[in-house]
């Protein structure tokens, strides 16, 4: 099966805002700063949110002072919390329903995480000895995403974040072991500004990295695990992503990469990025 045909397998993971009513821009908080041009508190609707649950700015959010709204993924919880959760039943419709509507959606936006990464998971042949328990606990997970708002928030989000956790973790070790050549361990270092230009990190885990600002030109990542490696400004230039384990779209978003940038056939390359 292809990267693309994957891909289009998990649609459900994908955020599809015409089909939300606006929860990321209602729902969640923000502050005034380098990520946001003005304060909201949670539960209040940006002011850009149309009545329709559009964005009135969509296409030019970081011309606009909002480059924190492009590097935000709701990995389709939105549109499940809105068309599934609440019945297609908005918060403007029925206004009591609101503040349980807030709640569900961060909930369901971490229940619908880590299905993206146990799909990833179940895609990768190396890990096929842990697939069994992989697709137990996605059917699981999967399963409560479709429940009552009332079970959702009594869920104990923490420990089936730990119980996916170490599945995912055995199976970025079992694809990385096909990697030819020692791998380097970077999982959780703080790598702030760091100087990693053309380095050799294939097969390398970057887990939870902090890379802000990192200069990564012309590194080569092929078969990285970049599960929460935080790339926001981080130098991508020309580095190779081919085949990198977990990345997901918004961390691509938060960096800055070049046409030499190679990134893998499931994601896009950000319109910012310099050509």
């Amino acid at each position: 099966m292809s990267e693309q045909t994957r891909h289009a397998a998990h649609a459900d993971l994908q955020a599809d805002c015409g089909n939300c009513f606006g929860l990321c821009c209602v729902a969640l908080p923000f502050a005034r700063s380098a990520d946001f041009a003005a304060d909201k508190a949670a539960g209040t609707p940006c002011g850009n949110l149309q009545e329709d649950f559009r964005c009135t700015i969509h296409e030019r959010l970081r011309e606009s002072g909002y480059t924190g709204c492009t590097v935000f993924d709701c990995f389709g919880a939105g549109q499940k919390v809105s068309q599934v959760t609440f019945k297609g039943r908005s918060w403007r419709a029925e206004p009591d329903s609101a503040c349980t509507m807030y709640e569900v959606f961060p909930v369901v936006r971490q229940l619908h995480e880590l299905l993206r990464y146990a799909a990833e998971a179940l895609d990768l042949a190396a890990a096929r000895p842990v697939h069994r328990d992989l697709r137990r606990a996605y059917d699981r997970l999967d399963a409560l995403t479709r429940d009552t708002a009332e079970a959702l928030l009594a869920a104990d989000v923490p420990a089936l974040r730990a119980e996916v956790n170490a599945l995912l973790l055995r199976a970025s070790e079992l694809a990385r072991a096909a990697v030819p050549g020692r791998k380097k361990n970077h999982r959780g270092a703080d790598l702030l500004g760091a100087r990693l230009r053309g380095a050799k990190l294939r097969g390398a885990s970057m887990r939870g990295a902090c890379l802000i600002a990192a200069d990564l030109s012309g590194a080569d990542l092929r078969d990285a695990d970049l599960i929460g490696a935080d790339l926001r400004d981080a130098d991508l230039a020309g580095a190779d992503l081919t085949g990198a384990i977990f990345l997901t779209q918004a961390q691509l978003n938060a960096a800055r990469g070049d046409r030499a940038t190679r990134i893998p056939a499931v994601l896009q390359r950000p319109r910012h990025w310099t050509v």
